[in-house]
């Protein structure tokens, strides 16, 4: 059961936010799973492209050599999911409705709200951009004039005697750029793909929707870090099932937690 709190927000009508159990993020797996079984197409299409992208990204770090650069900007992956599931929020509307989803459409989806999604987007890959910063300052403190090779990464980063005050610094450092990501998107960027909404009253929203829920939405980002997680270590194969999922459940999950009247 869902109870709304007494806070609104108005972007030509009121957006008020619930209050959710520990129940709710669960469901959103299942309902995310249920429109993957029911859009299978779709679906994997869209998870062949993340499977593809990120070995695109490897394969250009690798050549640049700064292969050392994969950790971290793996690890941005949660930071900018939310706004990598644009197309998915608009196949789960569709199934919502009993309505049969385009692939034409679902790419279009950016269309519904072209300047706040842009500009959500933006502060997003702001985000992810300061986390790069971040994780090149923390390996500067610990690896000062190395640049490790690809055969040496795993011992100068993982089993070298820098390696558990350097991880501890970029898994708190991550940390907090994932929790800001995760707490201005949760249901931010969903919102602007369903309606005309600003962008700074769809991250009020959110940071409304995460306040009023905190136990809920920080088991949700748990459940978030452990698919996308799981299709990272199968390196990247498992992005082609996972990420539609968590696509998916992310847009039952705002239908959850907001009501607009």
């Amino acid at each position: 059961m869902t109870h709304t709190t007494p806070e609104a927000h108005h972007s030509g009508s009121a957006m008020a936010v619930n209050e959710v159990t520990l129940d709710h993020p669960w469901r959103w797996i299942e309902s995310g799973w249920a429109d993957f079984r029911r859009a299978p197409a779709i679906s994997l299409i869209y998870g062949l492209i993340f499977v593809l992208v990120s070995y695109l990204l490897v394969v250009w770090l690798y050549l640049s050599d700064r292969f050392f650069l994969v950790p971290p900007l793996t690890a941005g992956y949660f930071l900018v999911t939310p706004f990598l599931a644009l197309g998915l929020y608009d196949v789960s509307r569709r199934l919502e409705h009993d309505q049969m989803p385009d692939i034409r459409e679902s790419f279009g989806a950016w269309r519904a709200n072209p300047f706040n999604l842009f500009a959500m987007g933006l502060v997003l890959m702001l985000l992810l951009l300061f986390w790069m910063m971040a994780a090149n300052f923390v390996f500067a403190i610990f690896y000062t004039g190395i640049t490790p090779r690809l055969d040496e990464l795993i011992h100068v980063l993982i089993l070298s005697g820098e390696s558990p005050a350097f991880l501890a610094m970029g898994i708190i450092s991550g940390s907090f750029f994932a929790l800001a990501a995760f707490s201005i998107s949760v249901v931010a960027v969903p919102m602007l793909v369903d309606r005309k909404a600003d962008v700074m009253d769809a991250i009020s929203t959110s940071l409304t929707a995460v306040r009023t829920n905190i136990r809920p939405l920080m088991l949700w980002a748990s459940l978030i870090v452990m698919f996308v997680g799981l299709g990272l270590i199968t390196f990247f194969i498992g992005l082609a099932v996972f990420m539609p999922i968590v696509g998916y459940a992310s847009w039952h999950a705002y239908r959850d937690l907001v009501t607009i009247s």
